[in-house]
């Protein structure tokens, strides 16, 4: 497959129609650095109550072939599944034809603990039903690439022994709402995605948001990429591996629609909300929170391939933002923040992207293999030409950029690594937490 190497994005398009409290010459000088930079490849909405404030797409839905993105793009949601297949449970259950307390032997008695599992277990995570997605045999791309039936899924996750005692901990488990797909066609007796299209898709009029299939450019569909020293496309994973945890393709646009519909009653009652909303151990039912300053939003993040995504509702002054990605090196969440800044008029500190190229004989004194006390990993620290990479126990290999002399940086993961060639230490810093490895 041929590559190309895109040394700049293309900024394609934003709204004409603005919020008097939204500034959006900051998010647009956001997005105006990551394109010069090359740091992001994708698409936000930004919606209060109802009225479109703020869209953007940046990047390529096809860098092979420079087909640009549009704020129209469609992207692969990832886990933001988990949402709308919540929703669609607690709709059967006003329906009458599930109950939270229900236990997932009348469906399958096969996995470990269905007596004692309930569909509430299942959708907030408190089931015990191994993550699937743990292991790394069922995250290669041989397995990924093929479609597997409802029975050859089954049998995969009841396979495991349960993780721990139902409802006596949460813990994410992707398994949780594949299972909750099939317990949807079950009692509908139709496909997951018929059953999207009739509960959510068609009452809310969302006209870019469906159940996934591989991958098609030409119905506007972006594919996925991870940057090493280029763009380099992803892996694309079978719809039917997924289902309801994340199989879903949508825009920003229509994840606002989605969100303010779900919010304001168009989808399930405020009661089955408030149920979604109630959180145990940080785990809503298909929703977590997404706190800004002293501000409480709901929603959930998503990621399948190389596509990343945001999905966040904040209830008190009705707004909703979405962010979709399909080459990401500046997180999402950082996009995030500048929005939620840009809306609540508070301080954003730009990224300046500014790196030192080192000499290969600098590099080469951070090489080799460091471990910790204090968390049970490996990094490998290797040097290619003029780049440091680091790689830990059981993950891919990504690049540092360095910024000091010292201390490199890996933007997509939030990771910083500050070498000290004296006490032949390397402390990683990640999520606000910092660890201590020796060489």
């Amino acid at each position: 497959m041929k590559k190309i190497l895109i040394t700049s994005l293309l900024i394609v398009s934003v709204t004409s129609c603005f919020s008097q409290t939204f500034n959006n010459q900051r998010i647009d000088s956001l997005f105006q650095i990551l394109e010069k930079k090359d740091k992001f490849m994708g698409s936000i909405a930004v919606s209060e109550n109802g009225k479109l404030l703020y869209t953007k797409a940046i990047g390529y839905s096809d860098v092979e072939n420079l087909k640009k993105a549009t704020v129209k793009t469609k992207y692969k949601i990832g886990s933001i599944s988990k949402m709308f297949t919540a929703s669609l449970i607690f709709k059967a259950i006003e329906e009458n034809k599930l109950t939270l307390g229900q236990t997932l032997d009348a469906y399958y008695p096969q996995i470990e603990n269905s007596k004692k599992i309930t569909i509430e277990n299942l959708l907030n995570h408190r089931s015990g039903i191994h993550n699937f997605t743990n292991e790394e045999n069922l995250r290669s791309d041989v397995f990924i690439a093929k479609p597997k039936s409802d029975e050859e899924m089954i049998a995969i996750i009841s396979k495991f022994k349960s993780d721990f005692e139902p409802n006596s901990k949460a813990e994410y488990s992707n398994s949780n709402y594949v299972i909750l797909s099939y317990i949807l066609e079950k009692i509908y007796k139709k496909s997951y995605s018929a059953v999207l299209d009739s509960k959510i898709i068609t009452p809310l009029g969302l006209k870019n948001t469906y159940f996934g299939n591989k991958t098609k450019n030409q119905n506007d569909e972006a594919y996925s990429y991870h940057f090493t020293d280029k763009w380099e496309k992803g892996t694309d994973t079978d719809p039917s591996i997924p289902m309801g945890a994340g199989a879903i393709v949508s825009n920003p646009t229509d994840l606002t629609l989605f969100i303010e519909g779900l919010f304001n009653g168009k989808i399930v009652s405020e009661k089955s909300l408030s149920l979604m909303k109630t959180l145990n151990q940080n785990f809503g039912m298909g929703m977590f929170e997404v706190p800004y300053l002293e501000h409480k939003g709901y929603g959930h993040t998503g990621g399948i391939d190389d596509f990343r995504s945001i999905l966040a509702y904040y209830p008190d002054e009705k707004l909703s933002v979405a962010i979709t990605s399909n080459g990401m090196i500046y997180p999402n969440n950082n996009i995030l923040k500048c929005a939620l800044s840009s809306y609540f008029n508070k301080p954003f500190e730009m990224p300046t992207f500014n790196l030192l190229e080192l000499k290969p004989e600098v590099l080469d004194l951070y090489t080799g293999q460091y471990s910790s006390t204090e968390i049970p990993i490996k990094i490998d620290i290797t040097r290619n030409e003029n780049k440091l990479f680091a790689q830990a126990t059981g993950q891919p290999a990504f690049p540092l950029d360095a910024t000091e002399t010292n201390i490199f940086k890996f933007d997509q993961a939030g990771i910083v690594l500050e070498f000290n060639t004296d006490k032949k230490q390397m402390v990683l810093k990640q999520g606000g937490k910092e660890f201590v490895f020796s060489k």
